[in-house]
């Protein structure tokens, strides 16, 4: 069979509609590259193999990603009557199974994607490298003594090792833009509510979460987007409609675009890598290559020192209600202190004690510092700044060794979590699209993530910047110590 593992979703889809290879075949190979591969990586904790090559054989949906393998990541995205584990200990034996498909899964399966697994996730998703306490942690392709990032860890590295060509995350606070900085990925953290959470969820993390894909390409993230990117029954807002289909915006003129370049938090509580400042320099000098007006600076609001507190509020009070929600719904008794991990075990003690008045205050202070925010991007005849695009890091290091976040104890992590995500949570609450694009290498081979930030609904300016980045400075021929 020809060798598929370094193609992308779009290119093997193209073989199987030209009859060159089949659904089958393709499954088939990501299976051979996970069993050989996933040892040394630990990226893929749940195996489907049996029911993928039973769905490759039959009638799949003639969608554009007809038998392309996927993973799903083991939080969300729902199969009915499968196993989700949520990194957590207590649902490891898999006797809980989801009673119906999400809508996202549906959509993934609609476009004729076969899910062959599902990947590694912190517990409950709450923090931003994949190391849960109740397995082993996900090993970063690039150096396995190095984190993944999170929580969709897992996915990063199986696609950045070549294990599928594409996988599933989903990003409350940085979750799919961080593992894909660290992994060498493209990563698309779309605009609030442009991918539906239904039917089991309206919204999380205050509105804060959205689904999307880890890829190795720009033209996959936005093909990708395209096939899930729709509302759905019941929906309680959606996202504003865009011009065209997404693919279309591959290779489209970039256009005269005013960017802002913000290399540096102002900080010291964070993190400020020379290499992180490198690749955002780097970013700049590309993009006035391609025409753009590049200026340092961002938007005032960005570094509120009020808003690590409210955002965290929010994030206690989902998660004290997702344990509660597990506890009732699925195994009906109660998830005693010590099977929680202390970051987890905090939030559901923070969650507990707010009252509704401290919940609906933070969200109500974040509403107002999102039209702060806002205005950076919005038009002088509202009162805006103008700018179509904010060039940051992604991260605010390179990817940090296992072990680091926790290494000073419990009540040091959350500060190191913080330290580390300067850049990628402001826009989970603003609802903007953002994605991090692998523009950048250390000395020694390890990927620098540069993060791109439009106005709110403007996926089709990402698109078209990244995919004009993507060729100025190609990254497709880059290849992990760990691969297939």
């Amino acid at each position: 069979m020809i060798d598929t593992t370094w193609m992308d979703a779009t290119e093997q889809a193209e073989l199987v509609r030209r009859g060159e290879v089949s659904p089958a075949e393709l499954v088939e190979a990501a299976i051979e590259r996970i069993e050989r591969v996933n040892p040394q990586l630990d990226a893929v904790v749940r195996d489907r193999f049996d029911a993928a090559r039973k769905e490759a054989a039959g009638p799949l949906p003639d969608g554009p990603f007809r038998g392309v393998p996927i993973l799903f990541k083991d939080m969300g995205c729902h199969i009915g009557g499968e196993a989700t584990d949520y990194g957590t200990s207590f649902l490891r034996d898999g006797a809980v199974r989801w009673p119906t498909d999400s809508y996202l899964a549906r959509l993934f399966r609609g476009a004729g994607l076969v899910p062959v697994g599902r990947s590694a996730v912190p517990e409950f998703g709450t923090t931003i490298t994949t190391e849960p306490a109740a397995g082993r942690p996900a090993r970063n392709p690039y150096d396995p003594g190095r984190s993944t990032g999170g929580s969709s860890g897992g996915s990063a590295a199986a696609v950045a090792a070549g294990l599928v060509p594409v996988a599933h995350g989903n990003d409350g606070g940085g979750s799919i833009r961080v593992p894909a900085a660290e992994c060498g990925l493209v990563g698309l953290k779309p605009t609030r509510a442009r991918v539906s959470q239904g039917p089991e969820v309206g919204e999380s993390w205050a509105g804060a979460t959205i689904d999307g894909v880890l890829t190795r390409t720009v033209r996959d993230a936005a093909a990708l987007l395209d096939a899930i990117g729709r509302p759905m029954p019941g929906d309680p807002y959606v996202a504003p409609p865009l011009p065209r289909p997404l693919a279309e915006e591959v290779g489209a003129a970039v256009g005269p675009l005013r960017v802002g370049l913000l290399d540096t938090a102002p900080e010291d509580r964070y993190l400020d890598h020379p290499q992180c400042r490198a690749a955002v320099e780097r970013a700049g000098r590309l993009l006035e290559e391609l025409g753009c007006s590049v200026e340092p600076g961002g938007p005032d609001a960005m570094f509120d020192p009020l808003f690590p507190r409210f955002f965290t509020t929010t994030v206690a009070a989902d998660t004290a209600l997702t344990i509660s929600a597990v506890e009732r719904f699925a195994l009906g008794r109660a998830i005693a202190d010590e099977e929680l991990e202390p970051r987890n075990r905090r939030y559901r003690t923070i969650g507990g004690k707010l009252t509704a008045v401290d919940y609906l205050g933070a969200r109500m202070w974040l509403g107002a510092w999102t039209r702060r925010m806002a205005a950076w991007w919005a038009p002088a005849d509202l009162d805006g700044h103008g700018f179509d695009l904010l060039v940051t890091p992604t991260v605010g290091s390179p990817p940090p060794e296992l072990g680091w976040f926790t290494a000073a104890g419990p009540e040091q992590e959350g500060q190191r979590i913080n330290s580390f995500i300067p850049y990628t949570a402001q826009f989970n609450v603003t609802g903007q699209p953002a994605i991090s694009l692998p523009l950048h290498w250390t000395d020694d081979g390890l990927p620098v993530g540069v993060q791109l930030v439009a106005a709110y609904g403007r996926e089709d300016v990402l698109v078209r910047v990244a995919a004009a980045l993507e060729e100025a400075a190609p990254w497709a021929d880059r290849r992990p110590a760990v691969h297939a």
